[in-house]
């Protein structure tokens, strides 16, 4: 029979979250960014209540409560993506409970999240990752490093977390492959092209060399100034600012130029399940999306060769 939380009152929410938050990264073996979005969502649950004057305890939540946190995080303008993202973060906690046997009847199980549609992500053409390139000083050493980066951000497909924590016996540059460690800690194998490798070779060889590496960063790949591993923050300004040096009026960020990696192979006719396996998806369902990406070329082939049109 499972214990319900209300027969220990005295146990806070944050005792819970903090069982969550061990289940989430031992038995989950999720990143610290997915854990501390899960976290924030069972927060804001909790905060909702104690505002709305409901009893706090987890196991006293019931669907009607949560309908109303639905309802109060929709009149705050919130995203329906975001929306989404919190019920998913909602129905991980609530199972959580009752696999520990904490609770003995799920709310979330009839609690109907917002509809989503499948957004196209944005990508950028070829001749704009060019112009992005050319806007890069190679006279600097973050220049250098710089077009390392972006080179190997399109060359193989990886998520910004995978870049900054990409590491240097991962770089196999006799076959030309990175080992990748990806969500959850998984490892893929993904190639890396001869211009990526050649600004990753000039990088290591003539400019982080000349870097006195931080003693926990000595294996980390792309270093900052001081020597320290590279942060996510830092690699998104300098894309930005590359983008605004290139003149192109997109908003591009790390994950652009994977989704612009994904889209080109597609379009390219590349095996789908080929492409899943370079991004690392679970399920090729994710990989699919980017076989609506080339529609306005489909349609542009069809006005150009089709002989009624």
């Amino acid at each position: 029979m499972a214990i319900s939380v209300n027969q220990f009152p005295s146990l806070s929410w944050q005792t819970y979250l903090k069982g969550f938050r061990n289940y989430l990264k031992l038995e989950r073996s999720l990143s610290e960014n997915s854990v501390s979005a899960y976290l924030r969502d069972a927060q804001k649950l909790h905060q909702f209540l104690e505002s709305d004057n409901k009893t706090v305890a987890p196991g006293s939540v019931t669907t009607k409560d949560l309908r109303a946190f639905l309802e109060h995080i929709n009149e705050e303008n919130m995203s329906t993506y975001s929306q989404a993202r919190i019920v998913s973060g909602l129905r991980a906690f609530f199972r959580y409970l009752l696999a520990e046997e904490f609770i003995s009847k799920d709310p979330t199980e009839l609690l109907e999240g917002p509809r989503i549609g499948r957004k196209l992500p944005d990508t950028l053409d070829y001749p704009e990752i060019e112009k992005i390139l050319e806007a890069i000083d190679l006279s600097t050493p973050e220049g250098t490093r710089n077009r390392a980066m972006i080179e190997t951000l399109y060359s193989s497909g990886l998520r910004v977390s995978e870049l900054v924590g990409l590491k240097i016996p991962n770089i196999y540059f006799d076959i030309g492959f990175l080992r990748v460690i990806g969500k959850g800690n998984k490892e893929r194998l993904v190639p890396i092209g001869k211009e990526a490798m050649k600004f990753l070779k000039i990088y290591l060889e003539q400019v982080r060399v000349h870097l006195k590496v931080q003693p926990d960063s000595t294996s980390n790949v792309f270093l900052n100034r001081r020597g320290g591993k590279i942060s996510r923050v830092l690699v998104f300004q300098i894309i930005k600012d590359l983008v605004a040096r290139a003149g192109i009026r997109k908003t591009v960020s790390p994950h652009t130029f994977r989704h612009s990696f994904a889209t080109h192979l597609i379009e390219g006719g590349a095996d789908l399940r080929a492409v899943q396996e370079m991004l690392g998806h679970e399920s090729i369902t994710t990989t699919e999306i980017y076989t609506h990406l080339d529609r306005d070329y489909l349609k542009q082939v069809i006005r150009e060769f089709h002989p009624r049109s």
